[in-house]
């Protein structure tokens, strides 16, 4: 019988299943143990096969005990967590105001009841209500955006990527071209990149300029000399980085003199009155570059404007209906929960000392110090006796959302530290319900209480205790 042979004869493959350990063996059949859950069949049947999975592996690699032991108790914990859906609130301790990962801007309390009621019957999206015709859903907020901007008109798509693609699209396509400076061939999250846009236009790209260093003459010499008729020169606001130093770039009014329609990509998008929230002054209005004769801006809707996901594109009534007409901006057309959204959003700006205070944004950038430093002493003071050693410092908070890159706002927070690594601490709050989102630093599990609302903070401090007793358990 020399070297043997790799197959197994049948006789001893169907032999049952003696020479497993017996914890293995009395390991229940998955309905018997879906049969004492409490749950709907097929999400019974899921836990109960999870947890017998899960407790097979683990006696094959010798980490538990005895088969049946707590089963029952695993399998509930697992129907819990079947029961519960994927995209879920929490809470935001991290400091980063327009936190993509979380969804970026928090909706005002106007903004989610417009949403709510949107979702909640029909709703006159594409009929208009005087004549019983079909109308169109951008009008529910044309002539807040021409009010707010001075726009001739405008509308929403569902996001800022998607203004900057159909703006192109509108203006470019094979046999024209668009001019970019090489400063503002830039890359958003995601892989989103200038460079990429243009080509699925179709256009040519004609770059001008340096990295850090664009003149006038330089679109000048540009637009004279393309081999292509010019489609439109893009501006492209540096939104998540900013080149200081020997740097240079042209203003959106010198480029609207060239002749070209300009289109300017802003990013963020800006509607806050500066002298209410001096946070943003550093980032280009709205306003402006309409006034400068740009033939569309672009904007995100989600970031610094505060509202819903969304693209906006306002300028002039031609450009604004050619985009319109494109085959794109069916495609890429706003939703009527973020378009609901987005109209209660934009009448909040129609009273600037109200947007300030009901926009979360605007309300976060600048939250005074006093205001947090009693949300960080409640957390503090909760705290006092829990398993953990906590204590206020100062930290930097962060606009996020690719926006405002160099502007810290300095306010306290409360460290935590246990006798486990921050990152088991950190993973223990965000396993809670609702999950606690907080960030480490120097070590330590930072708490910023600039991104925990008011009611939040007990929220937080029950997420935190919970955490640490779970912790302790382990």
């Amino acid at each position: 019988m020399g070297g043997g042979s790799d197959a197994e004869p049948a006789a001893l493959r169907s032999l049952p299943a003696v020479h497993e350990p017996a914890a293995l063996r009395s390991l229940p059949a998955v309905h018997e143990l879906a049969a004492r859950l409490d749950a709907p069949h097929a999400l019974a049947v899921a836990a109960a096969r999870r947890a017998i999975d899960e407790r097979r592996s683990a006696l094959r690699d010798d980490r538990a005990g005895l088969g049946g032991d707590g089963l029952e108790a695993r399998a509930r914990e697992l129907l819990d967590a079947l029961a519960r859906p994927s995209l879920r609130g929490v809470l935001n301790a991290t400091g980063v105001i327009v936190h993509t990962n979380l969804g970026r801007a928090p909706l005002a309390p106007a903004a989610a009841a417009a949403a709510h009621r949107a979702a909640g019957g029909y709703s006159n999206l594409e009929l208009d209500l005087r004549s019983g015709a079909r109308g169109s859903r951008h009008d529910h907020v044309d002539s807040l955006i021409r009010e707010l901007t001075g726009a001739q008109s405008a509308f929403a798509v569902n996001n800022g990527a998607a203004a900057v693609l159909l703006a192109v699209a509108a203006f470019a396509g094979p046999g024209r071209a668009v001019v970019v400076s090489r400063g503002q061939l830039v890359e958003i999250g995601g892989g989103f990149r200038i460079p990429d846009v243009i080509a699925q236009s179709g256009a040519q790209l004609i770059e001008v300029g340096t990295t850090n260093r664009t003149r006038l003459s330089d679109y000048e010499r540009a637009v004279a000399g393309a081999s292509a008729p010019i489609g439109a020169i893009l501006r492209v606001h540096q939104s998540n980085f900013r080149a200081v130093g020997f740097v240079q770039d042209v203003g959106v009014e010198d480029l609207c003199g060239l002749g070209p329609p300009v289109i300017d990509d802003l990013g963020s998008g800006v509607l806050a009155d500066p002298e209410r929230c001096p946070q943003l002054a550093g980032e280009p209005p709205i306003g402006r570059s309409i006034a400068a004769g740009a033939a569309l801006v672009c904007c995100s809707g989600d970031k610094l404007l505060g509202g819903p996901q969304a693209g906006l594109l306002a300028g002039r009534a031609d450009a604004v209906a050619a985009a319109q007409r494109h085959p794109l901006a069916r495609a890429l057309r706003i939703d009527k929960l973020s378009l609901a959204a987005l109209e209660a959003t934009l009448r909040l700006y129609r009273d600037p000392d109200r947007a300030a205070r009901e926009i979360p944004v605007l309300a976060m950038l600048h939250t005074p110090e006093a205001t947090l430093a009693d949300r960080a002493q409640r957390l503090l003071t909760g705290l006092a006796g829990a398993r953990a050693a906590a204590e206020l410092v100062r930290t930097v908070s962060r606009a996020g959302g690719g926006a405002l890159p160099l502007l810290e706002l300095e306010g306290p927070a409360v460290a935590l530290r246990t006798d486990r690594d921050p990152v088991s601490l950190a993973a223990a709050l965000r396993d809670g319900d609702p999950p606690l989102i907080a960030r480490i630093h120097d070590g330590r599990v930072l708490l910023d209480p600039r991104t925990l609302s008011d009611p939040e903070i007990e929220l937080a401090l029950e997420a935190v205790r919970d955490a640490l007793e779970r912790l302790a358990g382990r």
